[in-house]
């Protein structure tokens, strides 16, 4: 039989992801039951959310339990099925978990169509959850519209990187925020208007310079003083997209809220928490158009793929400590 490598849940984490908290296992590899598929995982998409779904509690999904297969989102091709909507052969997408195989019911997955001219990464670069997430968080949640200004935080990773982009396709200002004077050059080749480095910048005053008309839409991607910075220069009616807030993942204590969320009321702004999930049965409105703009030139994406699943833990930290640009992904096995 063949063996299923896995990295499964071994504790919750204290601040910081540590090694300690995943453990290592091989097991043989079941077959299908009537109803289910098996696949053999090609990449693993690392996210921001997997922290959240490491922690002692139910978010937008049930708190994962300890000894369980690592939760992650993943593109892989059945190698067997007993389901009569699944082909051996199929690419599919869905929550694969940190594996070498899934086997179990496709409940999750969907089928991925080929597109001519685009790699089955670009469903995690591009298209996909990321590329959803940027269209509507800007869009439809953002509702950024031309001649506007739009921030974006954590600007040069897989969302961000996407939303400034769209900001300047639909005509506006676009003024990223990210962690390193490589991240804010590649912004600006992206076409961002100006890139803040808020290592060696002060945000607050960063912001007034780039945004001498203030801001009309904030797409938060980290929360704690970035928030309160960009709230405090928020336009009459401006909005305020939540996409994540990845600086207080890891914090042992919950972080001090923004001391001026008041300015919500005087400015009779809005800020709302999205999750991409809810605009999934949307996703052909976005798909089109996310292809035929990156087809035009105009929307590009980085990819950093990290080989092994075995060194899915260590790249999973990357996302915290600022060292990866664009999309994470670990590449399992070759696709052919």
């Amino acid at each position: 039989m063949m063996t299923n490598r896995q990295w499964r849940l071994a504790a919750r984490p204290e601040g910081d992801i540590r090694d300690s908290d995943f453990s290592w296992h091989e097991e043989p590899l079941r077959s299908p039951e009537t109803g289910e598929v098996a696949v053999r995982v090609l990449y693993l998409s690392l996210d921001p959310t997997n922290r959240i779904w490491m922690n002692a509690a139910d978010s937008y999904m049930p708190m994962l339990p300890l000894g369980e297969v690592m939760r992650g989102g993943g593109i892989g091709v059945i190698t067997a099925s007993n389901h009569d909507k699944f082909a051996v052969g199929d690419l599919v997408q869905g929550l694969l978990g940190w594996q070498d195989f899934y086997a179990g019911p496709p409940s999750t997955l969907s089928k991925l169509p080929s597109i001519p001219g685009l790699p089955v990464t670009a469903w995690f670069g591009l298209l996909g959850h990321i590329g959803l997430t940027a269209y509507f968080g800007l869009l439809e949640v953002g509702k950024a519209k031309a001649g506007e200004t739009v921030v974006i935080s954590a600007a040069a990773g897989a969302v961000g990187s996407l939303a400034g982009q769209l900001a300047k396709i639909q005509g506006c200002r676009a003024v990223g925020i990210a962690g390193s004077e490589e991240k804010c050059a590649w912004l600006l080749e992206l076409g961002y208007d100006a890139a803040i480095n808020y290592r060696t910048e002060n945000v607050i005053a960063a912001l007034k310079q780039h945004c001498p008309n203030g801001i009309d839409v904030y797409f938060d991607n980290v929360g704690g003083e970035t928030l309160e910075a960009a709230l405090s220069l928020l336009n009459l009616h401006g909005r305020i997209a939540v996409c994540g807030m990845i600086s207080q993942y890891n914090a042992k204590a919950p972080a001090p809220g923004p001391r001026n969320l008041a300015n919500l009321i005087m400015k009779r702004a809005r800020m709302e928490g999205f999750l991409v999930s809810d605009f999934y049965p949307r996703a052909s409105e976005a798909v089109p158009k996310l292809i035929e703009w990156h087809q035009q030139g105009k929307l590009q994406y980085k990819l950093e793929l990290v080989d092994g699943l075995e060194n899915a833990p260590r790249a999973l930290r990357r996302l915290f400590d600022g060292s990866n640009t664009g999309k994470l992904v670990v590449q399992v096995s070759q696709q052919s």
